[in-house]
């Protein structure tokens, strides 16, 4: 499958409970880095037109990635139903699947996510030695267990919001030194002041901090 001159395509790809929605953007560059893009929780409304997955996606493609998101199953046009986190995580690491075999020589291997979505994420990179970095956005580890990244495998970014009503600073602190005390990684953790969970208003300063932390660790390849 090709995409025409770097336009955004609607695509669908197979995944283990059906066709699987998807949007997918085809960097020109053959070698290009490649990521992989997951929204929040399906049963709260979250699909892969989220805008914090929009503005994840879109930084994605500036900085030169080819760039896959995609509807969980029971999402949009995705066939199947929910399945409490573990059957999504099955479609996650199809979707990286996917994204591989078309970007054969890629340099590199990116997974973002965003609130349940990099729940996803994080248990995906224990499973996919090939990530190399992954982009966390408003994890929510009062109300998942992220006790699992023992070791966490690749350094990446959490970024959370100072007001989030979601959760707890003791949480996300408490992660926070769960991944400093490890060996051969390094997690930035990034504050963005009086945003709420879903950065209502503050979209720009997400899109920045996501940007200048892409350009940091691309900038050799």
């Amino acid at each position: 499958m090709s995409s025409n001159d770097n336009k955004i395509v609607e695509i669908f790809i197979p995944g283990p409970a059906g066709r699987l929605e998807a949007k997918y953007y085809k960097s020109k560059k053959a070698t290009s880095p490649i990521a992989l893009v997951l929204h929040p929780h399906p049963q709260y409304g979250g699909t892969m037109n989220n805008r914090v997955v929009q503005e994840a996606y879109n930084t994605f493609v500036k900085n030169g990635f080819s760039v896959l998101k995609l509807n969980f199953r029971g999402v949009g046009k995705s066939e199947g139903t929910f399945d409490n986190g573990q059957g999504e995580l099955s479609d996650a690491a199809s979707a990286l699947d996917w994204i591989e075999r078309e970007n054969q020589d890629y340099s590199q291997c990116w997974i973002s996510g965003f609130s349940f979505g990099s729940l996803i994420c994080m248990q995906l990179i224990m499973r996919r030695p090939e990530v190399n970095k992954f982009v966390a956005v408003s994890p929510q580890p009062n109300v998942y267990d992220f006790t699992f990244l023992a070791p966490c495998p690749s350094s990446g970014q959490v970024i959370y919001g100072e007001q989030d009503e979601l959760v707890s600073k003791v949480s996300i602190n408490d992660l926070n030194n769960r991944l400093k005390s490890q060996k051969g990684i390094e997690v930035d953790f990034s504050e963005i002041k009086n945003a709420n969970h879903f950065f209502k208003g503050k979209e720009e300063e997400l899109k920045k901090t996501i940007d200048k932390y892409i350009k940091d660790k691309t900038k050799l390849i």
